[in-house]
């Protein structure tokens, strides 16, 4: 299986475009699949570059109801004409970081090619969805601003629209998380994967003693983790003292799993 970051907030490369969200392709025995696709049509101009194809498509997944992984939907359905899009019933509710409205463009809520999705999905043998929200999160929320609008009132967002894709082939469990605003923690705990990738919503984090903790009890898993996007490079660079299976991938990397 091969994970190719097409849009994350940092690279490497001089010829790749960023900007502040997340889109990866992802190439696995039976399917070409888009997991995210940033806030604008930057995902699709990195791609070109990268020489991949994203009108072969097979399928794309949004891990959740924000403008940062959501904002090039248009895009794709423009360019790809028959792939599936995967998207949790909640995730066209309206969404704001404090007074900002950060949701997806409501005109695509009705494109006949998106797929609502809940609790638990299975696209097939080797491809399931799950947003995890009847579980139980053991340690508490991170501090956050973010909201859903219902009525006139701001409450705190629960994420009740995140969903994270499981892989299973050739016997190894692959987890894709989009940000992990549920608890990166917890996650973990919940599937236990062999393999790690997304997002793990630390950037607002101090280095101190809580984000080392943090780190140890990620590298207690038997888990190779592949961050990116809202972790922070800081955080990053910090939890990689503690943890030696932690690694970054950043935009125009690729990685074999």
């Amino acid at each position: 299986m091969r994970i190719t970051s097409l849009l994350e907030n940092t690279t490497e490369r001089d010829d790749m475009q960023i900007e502040h969200g997340l889109s990866l392709y992802i190439e696995t025995d039976r399917h070409k699949i888009l997991f995210d696709m940033g806030q604008t049509d930057m995902f699709f101009e990195n791609a070109k570059v990268l020489g991949i194809d994203l009108s072969t498509v097979d399928l794309a997944i949004l891990s959740h109801g924000h403008y940062d992984h959501g904002g090039g939907l248009k895009k794709f359905l423009e360019i790809n004409s028959h792939a599936p899009v995967y998207i949790h019933k909640d995730a066209f509710l309206p969404y704001y970081d404090e007074d900002k409205y950060i949701g997806l463009d409501l005109s695509l809520k009705d494109e006949p090619r998106i797929v609502f999705t809940d609790n638990e999905y299975k696209i097939d043998s080797t491809l399931s969805l799950f947003s995890c929200n009847g579980r139980e999160r053991k340690r508490p929320p991170m501090p956050s601003a973010l909201t859903e609008k219902v009525g006139e009132s701001l409450i705190p967002d629960k994420f009740l629209h995140e969903q994270y894709l499981l892989i299973e082939e050739s016997g190894k469990k692959v987890l894709i998380s989009g940000c992990s605003h549920k608890g990166v923690l917890d996650i973990a705990e919940w599937f236990a994967p062999d393999v790690l990738v997304g997002g793990f919503h630390y950037s607002r984090l101090a280095l101190d003693d809580r984000l080392a903790d943090a780190a140890r009890e990620l590298a207690a898993y038997p888990t190779a983790f592949y961050t990116c996007h809202c972790t922070g490079r800081a955080q990053y660079d910090f939890m990689k003292q503690y943890m030696p299976s932690l690694c970054y991938l950043s935009c125009g990397q690729s990685v074999e799993v």
